[in-house]
């Protein structure tokens, strides 16, 4: 019996989420022994030339990037810079589990951005649920208290760039090609960690720091891909979903790899935000779903009599 699309989408969506989070983990396991700007920088190469093979297959690298998008593509980079050191510097400081679960907000903060700065109409319950996600993370990163630290910041930080990316990608015109964008924002985080690399210098890298940098941007790549993938199979609205097993993916590893297990606390706060999350992505299927049907059905009836 042939898999469903919906089947295939959730597959590509749960590899997807294994891929960033295992990256994460090599990530952190680098944290005291390569400073941040070098690891940044020499995983942004290997990054930017494997997405230039994969970019100049696809035919990517022929096209040329429209006035109009330059905007949009310049504050996308500006996005992924300040998120890639934010979150790096936060998981290089804080259990793997709790940046992963702060990081589980995306869909609440992208919501609600969109509605402050596109305009796009947010009803009352999605509403809600984005208060009840910002009162999961507060229990995450618990202001105030001796767990709290400049790196919960950074966290937060991380979020709000991460934001910014994603609403600058919607601002991009469907002729981008989406592997010119990716090589343009992996070549832009080389660039800018590469020249602050000078100011923080370079420690030597091992046999195992070099399995790790290039084990991270392996599954940078076959992260975006399969992401890539998600949005062509399956619906959305029962794909997305799925988004959040990221969050399992680090609560093991955390627990394997680096012997952390999050506090009660912040348990129950993930869990807070994961529901909202799922709550909100549910809504905006609805919602998409309505849209579409009083499209099709405006069209089915064609203009009015004048």
């Amino acid at each position: 019996m042939p898999r469903s699309d919906n089947l295939t989408g959730a597959l590509l969506m749960m590899g997807s989420m294994a891929a960033f989070t295992f990256n994460d983990a090599m990530m952190k396991s680098l944290s005291g022994q390569v400073p941040l700007f070098q690891v940044l920088f020499l995983r942004g190469v290997l990054t930017t030339v494997l997405v230039a093979i994969i970019a100049w297959w696809m035919g990517a690298l022929a096209r040329r990037l429209p006035r109009a998008d330059w905007a949009p593509v310049f504050w996308r980079m500006v996005g992924e810079v300040g998120s890639a050191y934010f979150f790096i510097s936060a998981l290089f400081n804080m259990p793997i589990a709790n940046i992963s679960a702060i990081m589980q907000a995306l869909p609440l903060t992208i919501t609600l951005a969109a509605a402050l700065f596109f305009r796009e109409p947010v009803g009352w319950r999605r509403m809600v649920a984005i208060l009840a996600g910002f009162v999961g993370v507060m229990l995450i990163v618990r202001p105030g208290t001796e767990g709290f630290t400049v790196y919960s910041v950074y966290g937060l930080a991380a979020v709000a760039f991460v934001t910014l990316r994603d609403l600058a990608t919607r601002r991009l015109s469907r002729e981008v090609p989406s592997m010119l964008v990716t090589l343009i924002t992996s070549a832009s985080i080389m660039v800018f960690f590469g020249l602050a690399s000078v100011s923080q210098g370079w420690a030597p890298v091992d046999g195992r720091a070099a399995l790790l940098i290039g084990g991270a941007s392996v599954m940078i790549i076959g992260g975006y891909l399969c992401s890539i993938m998600v949005m062509r199979v399956g619906e959305i609205s029962f794909v997305a979903p799925f988004r959040y097993t990221s969050l399992l993916w680090a609560l093991l590893l955390g627990w394997v790899v680096f012997g952390d297990w999050p506090q009660v606390l912040t348990l129950v706060g993930a869990a807070i935000v994961v529901a909202s999350g799922v709550f909100t992505l549910y809504r905006e299927a609805q919602v998409s779903r309505r849209a579409r049907a009083a499209r099709q059905k405006e069209l089915s009836l064609g203009p009015r009599p004048r």
